[in-house]
């Protein structure tokens, strides 16, 4: 699944992401470290991988995979 980064906040690695569809998705700072990024900024496209309740598990960049589960 794919998704447009709404917000983030460096300090406590949380934000939310917008998909394609429109819907508003937050994700904490366990999806943001399990996607081994540093930093996310406004607009950017990632990758997602969500649970079976709609939860944000992992968020990476849209150029790198996501990681094997």
């Amino acid at each position: 699944m794919q998704g447009t980064v709404k917000a983030f906040d460096a300090e406590t690695r949380t934000g939310s992401v917008l998909l394609d569809d429109g819907t508003e998705l937050p994700f904490d700072a366990g999806a943001f470290a399990a996607g081994g990024l540093r930093l996310l900024r406004f607009g950017q496209r990632v990758n997602l991988a969500v649970d079976g309740d709609r939860r944000i598990t992992v968020v990476t960049l849209s150029t790198f995979p996501l990681p094997a589960t």
